[in-house]
């Protein structure tokens, strides 16, 4: 005795699940170089070009820099900017060329520990600059 079926196959078979994190994280990569290339060529034109140069950067010219909100903002965006966009690549990088998991994981978790660490020592140091230490 065989059993028929009506529908031995459905037409179409549901998709698999997948997160969007690798397309959030293209994307990601994309709107922050294009955020980066203007963040770092100020910066660049700002520290090296305009009035003198880098003859002019000591404690005093980052201490009256740093005074101000917009500028705070702008290092610290920076800061977290290329920090986050260098982590995601070299994350690309150890996902493509790590091929045991277990080395893959331990090399991602020292690459996030590291970018924990200097995320927060960077933004730890722009938030608590104290402009008024006397020079020596």
């Amino acid at each position: 005795m065989t059993l028929a079926l009506d529908k031995p196959r459905s037409p179409r078979r549901p998709a698999a699940r997948r997160s969007n994190f690798e397309l959030a994280s293209w994307l990601f990569m994309r709107i922050s170089g294009l955020a980066l290339i203007v963040l770092v060529l100020g910066h660049l034109f700002i520290m090296n070009i305009l009035d003198g140069g880098v003859h002019r950067i000591n404690f005093a010219f980052v201490a009256g820099r740093w005074s101000s909100p917009f500028w705070q903002f702008w290092d610290l965006s920076m800061l977290w900017l290329a920090e986050i966009h260098g982590g995601n690549g070299l994350r690309t990088v150890i996902n493509d060329y790590a091929r045991k998991d277990s080395t893959r994981f331990w090399l991602k978790m020292m690459l996030y520990v590291s970018m924990v660490l200097i995320l927060a020592l960077g933004s730890y140091v722009i938030f608590t600059f104290d402009p008024d230490i006397p020079a020596n």
